[in-house]
């Protein structure tokens, strides 16, 4: 039997395995969870270092402190990378790898979704099988109002869940919704009191737990091959290019300096 392999030092997340559950967390409360390049990558690291435990069946992702997540890491915005960062194709794919990497886990993931999920937080929490989310929860997908195409596989995933019409107008207004609506468009499992939110996820990931696992994880493989014929998510590779490019566009450069101006003047 393969062994596990050694753990990672994360510096950005707090992955734990405990026989049949792990969990990810987002681990930079102070900064509300960015999802920057170091972080892509530690996702993308932390789901397979966890299909190595061939004994998990569940998998919580979460964010630490306020938020889930407030999404991209909007401060690298346009920036050059230094010496021996990723390229800016690179960095803009990291996305998508990282989601590729959490849908294709063995295990069945469950979002725990708190306070703001934003953006790329929210193809995050769409890469999870599972989502329960806190009343009070705030999604928004501010990507056009930063000049850029929402990417990282993010629209085929939308697409999937919630279907093209709604996916289109949540996308390209930017407007955000709440937690009722995100539930009521089928985006989440459930929506539970906020002071029931761990208590409830940690219910669920018992109940999945105890589940023969053969079967359990079966299912989720049998449902994704459905889903795959119906929006195949390998369509994203692109997304990078189309990433390149908005932040080439002088239109979506002064669009974003507008709603970073408009977010500092509301903190």
């Amino acid at each position: 039997m393969t062994r596990p392999a050694e753990k990672p030092d994360f510096a950005t997340l707090v992955v734990d395995i405990a026989d049949e559950a792990a969990s990810i967390t987002l681990n930079r409360p102070k900064k509300l969870n960015p999802l920057g390049p170091d972080t892509l990558v530690e996702l993308a690291l932390a789901a397979r270092y966890i299909d190595t435990h061939r004994s998990v069946k569940v998998v919580t992702v979460s964010g630490a402190g306020r938020v889930f997540s407030a999404g991209a890491d909007v401060s690298a915005f346009g920036q050059s990378p230094a010496e021996g960062e990723l390229s800016a194709h690179e960095g803009g794919d990291a996305g998508r790898r990282m989601a590729d990497a959490l849908e294709a886990m063995n295990a069945v993931a469950v979002a725990k979704i708190h306070g703001w999920c934003v953006g790329g937080g929210l193809v995050v929490a769409a890469a999870c099988d599972l989502r329960i989310a806190a009343e009070g929860t705030m999604f928004s997908i501010p990507e056009v109002d930063l000049g850029i195409p929402l990417a990282w596989g993010g629209i085929p995933r939308l697409v999937r869940e919630i279907g093209p019409a709604l996916t289109k107008e949540l996308v390209m207004t930017c407007r955000p919704f709440d937690a009722a609506e995100a539930k009521s468009a089928g985006f989440l499992n459930r929506v539970v009191p906020a002071e029931q939110l761990d208590a409830d996820v940690a219910e669920l990931v018992e109940t999945l737990a105890s589940k023969p696992k053969y079967a359990l994880l079966a299912s989720k493989a049998h449902t994704n091959a459905v889903t795959s014929q119906m929006v195949g998510t390998g369509r994203a590779w692109s997304d990078a290019d189309g990433l390149v490019e908005g932040l080439r566009d002088p239109e979506g450069r002064a669009s974003a300096a507008r709603y970073l101006e408009n977010m500092r003047a509301k903190k």
